[in-house]
């Protein structure tokens, strides 16, 4: 998953997010079909986040054979609190290493 990757390349393991209590949950999924991929073709996946609010966040994607966009799209998400499933503020020091 590119969110996945994206944080952990931000220095951040969601794994140990998770183990803190927290996870983020996808609250909404756009997605924009350009051009046919085929089984086998190589492909390249960019991930930016685009927005960090309290408590969501929205990354934006894009999918590339080579120069050729393929697929774009955004994912948001909202962080929650494990236990309860409750939507909490995205903690101090997540929410600081993405510029807020």
């Amino acid at each position: 998953m590119g969110r996945v990757e994206w944080l952990r390349s931000a220095g951040f393991s969601y794994a140990e997010f998770e183990k803190r209590g927290f996870g983020f949950v996808v609250a909404e999924a756009l997605v924009h079909y350009r051009k046919a991929s085929r089984f086998d073709d190589e492909l390249t996946v960019r991930v930016e986040l685009a927005h960090v609010g309290r408590a969501t966040l929205r990354f934006e994607y894009e999918i590339l054979r080579g120069e050729e966009l393929v697929t774009s799209g955004h994912t948001r998400h909202g962080c929650l609190r494990l236990s309860d499933g409750k939507a909490v503020r995205i903690p101090g020091d997540l929410s600081s290493a993405f510029g807020e």
